[in-house]
């Protein structure tokens, strides 16, 4: 059994930030109902010109079309309010205000509504109004600060965790307010700014070296603070081959240096403790990446994995989907394309062992807008072709 089956969500938001928690939230079982615009419908449908991006954020969703700017649409969505537990959009700055669709206005009809809103940098304060993407709420958050070499420039981060770090966020704090909502009957506002919610997953490296916000943590390329770690080169002519490894403690340094054929290391008086060892960090770099590469990355991993030292190869995304681990798990999913046929999906890391839930294609633009019109409001045929023929939906 689904563990939210019951659950109902009405789906206004587009891209990432908002799909990204409303496809989490239906793969725990929720009946989430995308609304979308006529034409493209959420553009995150056709970015970068195909459809690659919109399926890895809408499965497991339905889709119908309302035309929100036309009165009866309009009033055809706060019909249908009353039906749905969770109303969640991320539209620009002062758009739901423009369509007085505010959470006052959506409490009149449903005053138990749980209303969430996703904005760039909230809804007060000086950033307020300005737009934001993943990428320059991250700058704004200090992602790029933390990022590239110590003598480079700040660098873009290679993960939008300014759009679906958001979104995890943004679903427990709905998933709470649903809990409350069961207990008291009660709905309530839930914002979140993406900028402030980047945060959250920089706490380590502010609590590391930052000084209770009084200094400002520096870049440092793939160093991470002990030796010996980092990135190590390996067999291959690949720009990603290469391992990753991080000694935290005695037992991994000891076992790193058996494994690399060098124990006479452990009783070293120049690496016998963390200083030293942190001090001498490219003589240790070297004498590990000697042995690194002459194996590839793969057997790097496997032999340091059975050591019982810290490491992984750099996969880059390509491998992910052949990797032999995730395929053994049943992690990388087949789903079938109207046009492309077979694809494949990543699919969702939380298991519970009480909660089913099959990966489904995402919906085509307004594929369930009659059903959802006729099994929630009641209309029928005449009164849906009717509205069609207004344009207050598609």
């Amino acid at each position: 059994m689904p563990s939210l089956e019951g659950m109902r969500v009405l789906d206004m938001s587009q891209y990432e930030a908002g799909p990204s928690c409303t496809q989490a939230l239906a793969w725990l079982g929720a009946d989430v109902v995308k609304v979308e615009a006529p034409g493209v419908g959420d553009p995150g449908r056709v970015l970068a010109g195909g459809s690659d991006y919109f399926w890895n954020w809408n499965a497991n969703k339905r889709s119908v079309v309302i035309n929100l700017r036309k009165p009866e649409g309009r009033q055809l969505f706060l019909d249908m309010v009353p039906k749905f537990d969770v109303v969640i959009e991320n539209y620009a700055p002062g758009v739901m205000e423009k369509l007085d669709l505010t959470y006052d206005k959506l409490k009149e009809v449903h005053p138990s509504v749980i209303f969430a809103s996703v904005k760039g940098y909230g809804s007060d304060g000086p950033y307020s109004k300005y737009l934001a993407f993943d990428m320059c709420a991250q700058a704004a958050a200090g992602t790029f600060s933390m990022t590239g070499e110590s003598d480079g420039p700040p660098t873009l981060p290679g993960v939008t965790i300014g759009d679906s770090g958001t979104g995890m966020q943004l679903g427990m704090a709905i998933l709470a307010a649903y809990v409350q909502k069961l207990r008291t009957g009660e709905g309530q506002r839930i914002e979140i700014s993406m900028q402030e919610a980047i945060t959250y997953y920089m706490r380590t490296h502010i609590a590391n070296l930052g000084n209770w916000g009084n200094n400002a943590v520096p870049r440092n390329g793939s160093q991470i603070g002990a030796a010996p770690s980092g990135l190590y080169a390996c067999k291959g002519d690949g720009p990603n081959d290469y391992v990753f490894v991080l000694t935290v403690t005695s037992p991994h340094i000891d076992k790193l240096f058996i494994t690399i054929e060098r124990p006479d290391l452990i009783t070293d008086e120049r690496y016998d403790d963390f200083m030293k060892r942190l001090q001498l960090t490219p003589e240790l770099h070297e004498e590990v990446e000697k042995w690194t590469r002459e194996r590839t990355k793969h057997e790097v991993m496997k032999i340091f994995g059975e050591a019982g030292i810290p490491c992984a190869a750099t996969m880059d995304t390509k491998e992910l989907y052949d990797d032999p681990h995730l395929q053994a798990r049943g992690f990388v999913k087949t789903l079938q394309h109207p046009e492309q046929g077979e694809v494949r999906l990543l699919g969702w890391a939380p298991r519970m062992s009480a909660n089913e839930v099959v990966i489904a294609p995402p919906p085509e633009l307004g594929e369930h807008t009659d059903r959802v019109l006729r099994d929630e409001l009641g209309l029928d045929a005449e009164r849906i072709a009717a509205l069609r023929n207004a344009e207050a939906i598609a």
